[in-house]
């Protein structure tokens, strides 16, 4: 049977409080996990706190005492379900590590996203993306191993290349070509506007935690490239925020973040191994099911049009980690020039991306240059894996 999360009954909002004993999960095995479910983990923790942060901001614009009182019971519950989500990850991992791990994240899910997505200008954005992601994974490899002195095999398990892509000195760009068109709210598919929803949540907050992590090490190299990646991640939430079309009321938008949550929530619990985490999956999607009933009653009040109108009628296919390997090698052999100018694309530096390379550089290497080159200087070579298995080749969609 279709699950379709409009019709679907969860837990009542006043029996989804949870005391500290419950709060208070068992994280996860470093040594014996599956990677994809750090994955998962490390994207929901995105997706609630996109939530969370979204709740305020609607809160921040309400007149009404009585709303804003409705909206911080659900944004309670949605913090509880953030920090459940987020304590799932070890405190045995160093920052590193779980760096390594969200740059997993973001190349392996934003390469499915691109490989579903039916907009040729939206896969373009993510496609684009990817491949600095890409290379973002390479330089902390590096970097671990430079300072850690350990490989990111461990992390990824070969699940995911590490290998050079789009370099991340070339990502640095002028802030108004990161400013990408928004699609059209009454003709985007709806699950267009879930992956906009998804990608954005998901590199905002990586950029808030390199924001927060950076400056914690003592390594002068780590300091530099937290400092570089940390302004590519800026860029990044600026190039997949634009995507979400700002016509798009507070209540349309309300509902998407609800549905979205059940999708993921949904589509991890059929997709997740660890039966504990899957558990987790499950109750939060039970409690996203009545958070996003009581968003289709606000939307009802405050807006003209039947919900079905903006939703999709049924939960589309899951989200899936997966392997990316053939279709992000295909992307490097055909994409890994690219620029950006204004809305769009180039294969070609224009003087506006050289005035501003010129002005950041100063003429010194970038800190994500500088990791390879102190890496291959006491390694003796700078750290890669490439795996075997890279095909078939996903066929890369009309428009990109």
């Amino acid at each position: 049977m279709t699950f379709n999360p409009l019709r679907e009954r969860g837990i009542p909002l006043d029996k989804q409080l949870r005391n500290w004993r419950e709060l208070n999960v068992t994280p996860i095995d470093p040594d014996h996990v599956d990677p994809y479910t750090r994955c998962r983990i490390i994207a929901m923790n995105g997706i609630e706190v996109e939530s969370i942060m979204f709740s305020h901001q609607l809160a921040r614009h309400c007149p009404s005492v009585e709303l804003k009182q409705q909206l911080a019971q659900v944004r309670y519950i949605e913090a509880q379900q953030q920090k459940v989500v987020n304590w799932l990850l070890p405190g045995l991992a160093s920052v590193l590590e779980t760096t390594i791990a969200y740059e997993q994240v973001a190349v392996d899910l934003t390469a499915w996203v691109a490989r579903m997505e039916p907009d040729p200008y939206l896969q373009q954005a993510y496609q684009f993306g990817v491949l600095e992601d890409f290379d973002h994974l390479y330089r902390y490899a590096n970097l671990y191993e430079l300072i850690e002195h350990r490989k990111a095999q461990k992390i990824v398990d070969g699940l995911t290349e590490v290998m050079p892509g789009r370099p991340t000195p070339r990502h640095h760009r002028h802030p108004i070509d990161n400013v990408r068109e928004p699609y059209d709210k009454s003709s985007a598919a709806p699950i267009s506007k879930l992956h906009a929803l998804t990608i954005m949540a998901a590199e905002q907050q990586t950029m808030n935690f390199y924001m927060n992590v950076g400056p914690t090490y003592m390594e002068p190299i780590a300091r530099r490239l937290y400092q570089e990646i940390g302004l590519i991640e800026e860029e990044h939430v600026t190039h997949y925020e634009s995507l979400v079309d700002p016509g798009e009321t507070w209540w349309e938008q309300l509902v998407n973040h609800e549905y979205n949550e059940c999708y993921l929530y949904h589509s991890f619990m059929e997709t997740e191994s660890d039966p504990k985490v899957k558990a987790i999956w499950e109750l939060h999607l039970n409690m996203e099911l009545e958070h996003l009933r009581l968003a289709v009653e606000l939307f009802k009040k405050h807006d003209t049009r039947d919900v079905q109108e903006i939703v999709a009628p049924r939960m589309p296919e899951p989200v899936t980690f997966e392997p990316n390997k053939a279709y992000l090698r295909e992307l490097i052999a055909t994409q890994i020039d690219y620029t950006t100018i204004g809305t769009g694309y180039v294969q070609e530096a224009h003087e506006r991306f050289e005035k501003l390379q010129e002005a950041l550089m100063g003429g010194e290497p970038a800190p994500s240059d500088q990791v390879l080159e102190e890496n291959r200087g006491k390694a003796g070579e700078e750290y890669r894996l490439e795996t075997e298995g890279a095909h078939p080749v996903f066929p890369l969609r009309s428009g990109s």
